[in-house]
């Protein structure tokens, strides 16, 4: 199964290109839940400090100014520490 993938700190202007700005947010506060995504999922932060630990994998520590893409059919839990808000896209 691929792996969580971050870039780090990416800046809004550089994102904005890709239309990342005009998918939606996904906003969710301070808890702990599982996860399975269905499809690959890509996200930018815009506030937000989480822990995602897949199953029988390393905790992986991002937020804010981070885009990420999580893989299809990867198993996790979410611990997020700061309220999340994000934008989304499914592949």
């Amino acid at each position: 199964m691929s792996e969580i993938k971050i870039k780090r700190q990416i800046a809004a202007e550089d994102v904005a290109v890709d239309g990342v700005f005009a998918w939606p947010i996904w906003e969710k506060e301070v808890s702990t839940f599982p996860w399975t995504y269905e499809a690959n999922e890509t996200c930018y932060f815009l506030e937000g400090d989480v822990v995602v630990t897949p199953d029988g994998g390393e905790p992986v520590q991002m937020g804010k100014g981070d885009r990420v893409i999580f893989p299809a059919g990867m198993s996790c839990t979410w611990e997020i520490r700061a309220a999340v808000k994000k934008h989304y896209s499914f592949d």
